[in-house]
């Protein structure tokens, strides 16, 4: 079973843990949201001037330390991915050689129901082309 967990920013501690009651091969996801880089990148990125910037590495060292510490946190090998762009379409895509996708609920948590969903995690759960265990934070 291949078992792909996304690490979102504030629950990912949750999914890693779910993840790690399945059997087989995991694999931990983080996301860069482009939005981020956009607003990194300044007047430019406005003009459709999409260059690397300084807040690029900072970006990246954020998502490997986020990777570092889930990976530490599993407990077991895996393998790590990050990736940047729009989050719910790199989880999709992701998830093509994926049995399982875990991921958090990251809306309103105080509410059952849509609301309990935030946009990226609802796309992802109408989209995943594999098996979703959706975990509260």
């Amino acid at each position: 079973m291949r078992t792909l967990v996304w690490l979102a920013d504030g629950t990912w501690e949750t999914c890693v843990d779910a993840a790690r009651e399945q059997p087989g091969e995991v694999t931990l996801l983080y996301v860069v949201d482009s939005a981020t880089i956009a607003a990194l990148s300044g007047p430019a990125a406005l003009l459709g001037r999409n260059t690397p910037g300084p807040g690029d590495e900072m970006l990246a060292e954020a998502g490997e330390a986020v990777l570092t510490a889930a990976e530490r946190r599993l407990g077991r090998a895996c393998r790590r991915a990050l990736r940047w762009g729009r989050p719910e379409r790199e989880v999709v895509a992701a998830c093509t050689d994926a049995d399982l996708l875990v991921l958090a609920r990251d809306g309103d948590r105080l509410v059952l129901g849509p609301r309990s969903l935030g946009h990226a995690t609802r796309f992802v759960v109408d989209h995943a082309p594999c098996s979703v265990l959706l975990v509260w934070p």
